[in-house]
């Protein structure tokens, strides 16, 4: 388990927990469906995590549906007016679209 997430047959959960309820709480992230799990413990909320996406698994073969969400490659960002101003113009001093540099941006994000 690494960021707050677990991993588990190319699925991804989130990990909260509530001082309220004492108890872990998560959803599985990248799927078009809203599943969620939750444990008293670690131990059990990933148990609850993996059981879970056993099901959906299941339930999306049964509905002849792809179980993880695709992805388009278009998404809309809304940032600050002077931060976008600033994307642009060092795009331009790079001569590349403001596109590809927040392109080049996300992957050396992602890349670390």
């Amino acid at each position: 388990m690494t960021d707050n997430m677990l991993e588990y047959k190319d699925f991804y959960g989130s990990v909260e927990y509530s001082a309220e309820d004492e108890c872990f709480h998560g959803k599985i992230v990248g799927i078009a469906d809203l599943v969620t799990f939750e444990g008293d413990s670690i131990v059990s909320l990933r148990e609850g995590f993996r059981e879970m996406v056993d099901g959906y698994i299941e339930d999306c073969k049964i509905l002849g549906k792809n179980p993880l969400k695709k992805y388009e490659g278009t998404f809309n960002v809304v940032i600050p007016p002077e931060l976008h101003r600033e994307a642009a113009i060092a795009a331009g001093k790079r001569g590349i679209s403001l596109n590809d540099f927040v392109k080049k941006a996300i992957s050396s994000e992602l890349y670390i």
